[in-house]
């Protein structure tokens, strides 16, 4: 049985009139009940620890606690139960029961206590903004007043698998050129630690002068058997920083126009940021949310500062009364196909299809330079480390040709 805890409410009356107290309870769901079994509206609900100190019921930030994935499943198991008559408080109860994610488990216990209270299901995500994003909460928000919020969750759960998959496909094309990557760096590093050590000593037991690829590859490990522990120290101090800085504001600004004019890459990220933008935008307008708002949620979604400033063009443009189109014109990352598709579905009242379309287009188009990439990528790696052992080997036995003179001397 649960321990009785004091909460402090704020309720409305019949009359309208704001009412505050506090009561003692088993849980915010029995406050709930009570109060509204007194006539009254519940507004908010919070526990009063032992302190007297006011203890908000909410979670603190997650972060990367809940992965987008579980969020994809978590969207189309929720649009799936409610498309099958279930309430929204008993497919909570389900879900909650049935997430193996303890920490997301945890939130959408709080939002069902939070939706059985009598708060509205986008209010209640809207405390949790480190699992659910402002473009679900809003499309749930624009479901809920419109009425079709089982379509809505349809949306988004078409709209979450398809990034999943999207990131996946991005993923499964990364994976073979960072393990060999890898794996070329400890065969460097070990080779100059142990095995070039070993040669050094015979040949500067033999004597001799070195060649010079030799004598640097000796350099190169003497200097690395000094620093390999400042090195690797540095290298954590960097990767931390990195992790702490990557996201902000003024290192996007610079590294995202850099990553869209990679040789290689550059091309991929392009496609990636106008399939997500338009993804967005398009189940956004479907779902009734209005343009503006629209606008000025999915400018940061494209994960690229360089469709964001156009996407706050666009904005603005809107917010003029003029065409959603004719600003893309003079952004380079736009192709001129994207611009002509959306002014078509602008003209025909049909944008919302137009940008799921081009969405799908672009998918595709990843998945076929991930397939390109992958193709090309495989042998240039093997060639790349096979280039690097292959030259360290033949530096380390170039002086094997002089030791027999050395020894016949």
């Amino acid at each position: 049985m649960a321990a009785t805890a004091t909460f402090q409410y704020a309720v409305r009356d019949k009359q309208g009139k704001v009412v505050t107290g506090k009561i003692e309870a088993d849980s915010p769901a029995q406050v709930a009940s009570k109060l509204k079994s007194m006539g009254y509206a519940p507004m908010k609900i919070s526990q009063v620890d032992g302190g007297g100190l006011k203890k908000e019921i909410s979670l603190p930030r997650l972060g990367s606690k809940v992965k987008l994935k579980e969020i994809a499943i978590f969207s189309r198991q929720f649009a799936t139960m409610i498309n099958s008559g279930l309430s929204m408080l008993r497919a909570l109860s389900i879900l909650e029961e049935q997430q193996p994610n303890k920490v997301f488990a945890q939130v959408i216990g709080e939002i069902r206590s939070e939706v059985e209270s009598g708060s509205a299901l986008s209010t209640s995500m809207s405390k949790h903004p480190d699992v659910f994003a402002p473009l679900m909460i809003n499309m749930i928000k624009a479901g809920e007043v419109g009425g079709f919020l089982d379509s809505v969750l349809n949306q988004l759960a078409e709209n979450y698998e398809a990034e999943v998959k999207l990131r996946g496909k991005v993923k499964s094309a990364m994976t073979y050129p960072v393990a060999v990557l890898v794996m070329a760096i400890l065969l460097t590093v070990g080779m100059l630690l142990f095995v070039v050590p070993t040669f050094a000593k015979l040949f500067s037991d033999l004597g001799g002068e070195l060649p010079a690829p030799t004598q640097m590859l000796v350099s190169l490990s003497n200097f690395l058997k000094v620093g390999i522990v400042p090195i690797v120290i540095l290298s954590v101090i960097g990767f931390v920083v990195w992790v702490r800085v990557k996201n902000t504001d003024r290192v996007r600004e610079f590294i995202d126009p850099l990553k869209l004019k990679m040789p290689v890459f550059g091309g991929l990220f392009q496609k990636i940021a106008l399939a997500r933008f338009c993804r967005n935008l398009g189940t956004m307008l479907h779902s009734g949310v209005p343009i503006l708002q629209s606008l000025d949620i999915v400018a940061d979604t494209s994960g690229n500062k360089v469709i964001t400033h156009a996407v706050h063009d666009i904005e603005e443009s809107v917010r003029r009364g003029e065409s959603l189109t004719q600003p893309l014109s003079t952004h380079a990352v736009f192709p001129a196909m994207v611009v002509q598709m959306l002014a078509v579905g602008e003209d025909t009242g049909a944008l919302d299809s137009m940008l799921a379309k081009i969405a799908d287009f672009y998918d595709a188009e990843v998945e076929a330079t991930t397939e390109q990439m992958t193709a090309l990528i495989e042998p240039l790696m093997i060639a790349v480390l096979g280039g690097i052992v292959g030259s360290m080997i033949i530096a380390l036995y170039m002086p094997i040709f002089k030791i027999f003179d050395l020894i016949g001397g």
